[in-house]
Order: C-alpha cells, then structure tokens, then sequence
C-alpha cells in the first residue's frame, strides 16, 4: 500500500468522508478478513465481524492518531478485538440456553407460588421511577446490565447502585419488618 493513498484514507476519515470507508474495504478488507478468521472459523460470524470492524472504524475514524499507531496496525487491532468479542458473545449466547429437559418451569403449581409476589409490578409503580426502569430493563425486558446502560444511556456503576437500592426498596415492600430497621 503506498503511502498516498494511506494519507489521503487517514484525511478522509479525520473528516468523516464516506470514500475514506470505501478505500479502506478496498485496501484492506482482504487482510482483514484473514487476520479475523484466524480467531473465528464461522464464515459467516467472521464476514459479521468484518462489517462490524468497519462499523468501528468509521465511528472512530475522527479519532485515529497517526503518531501512536500506523494506520493498519489501528484496523488490524480493531479487526483483531471485534473478533474476540465476537466469539466471546458467542460463546456467551450459547451457554445461557435454557435446557428445557432440566427445567422446572413447566412443574411449577400454584401452591409453589407466593401470591405476595405475583403483584410485583404493581409494586414496582410505589419506587422512585429512576429504579423502576433499570429494574424493568433488567427483569422484565432480559437485558444485562451493560445492555441497560448501553440503551438507557446510563453509566454502568449507576445501573448496579440503582438496582441494588430498587431492590432495597421493594424489599421492604415485601418485608415490611425492614423498614423498622
């Protein structure tokens, strides 16, 4: 790759130019590709990791610094990131599958439920609303709490105090021997 054509990409993306993308999957998708199919072995996972990698790579394009990285060691180490997280998540994905054999939710009887508890949504209404939404991002919508501050646009140390205090406070609910405490 000669060096203009490196420059005018690194202009490119330093003002959010769309041709700089096109340019870098031209020069670069090719070996890209390769150094992501090292790590993954899934085709097509790692043809999702690629287009991810240039995902990245635009958003952070105003940001490269051609003083702390060349230009391809920058994308290598995106591409080589997104991989592993790629396969991390993947692998994630498939241990949480339920194992409907070994499961008891369907020899649940009404007896095992605590009819105390079924109304907790009602209850979940009496706290403060900044709890009432992570705890339903958390337990009503599935989302971890990394995918609730990434939606709520919320910091992650403030999605772990929240929930702990909102559980607090509907534990006293159901407790209400607590609240004397």
């Amino acid at each position: 790759m000669s060096t203009s054509i490196e420059q005018e990409i690194v202009k490119l993306l330093h003002n959010g130019d769309k041709k700089a993308i096109t340019l870098l999957y031209e020069n670069y998708s090719d070996t890209l590709y390769g150094v992501i199919l090292k790590v993954i072995t899934d085709t097509d996972l790692a043809q999702d990791a690629l287009q991810e990698t240039f995902v990245k790579v635009w958003k952070k394009g105003k940001t490269y610094d051609v003083k702390k990285a060349k230009l391809f060691t920058w994308l290598y180490r995106i591409a080589y990131n997104t991989a592993i997280d790629k396969v991390r998540s993947q692998s994630n994905k498939t241990s949480k599958e339920v194992q409907i054999e070994t499961s008891n939710v369907y020899r649940l009887t009404t007896k095992s439920l605590n009819e105390d508890v079924i109304d907790i949504k009602t209850h979940l209404k009496s706290i403060d609303e900044k709890y009432q939404i992570v705890i339903n991002a958390l337990f009503f919508e599935g989302l971890t709490q990394q995918e609730a501050s990434d939606e709520l646009d919320i910091p992650l140390g403030t999605i772990k105090s929240r929930l702990k205090i909102g559980l607090r406070e509907l534990k006293k609910i159901y407790n209400p021997e607590l609240k004397k405490s």
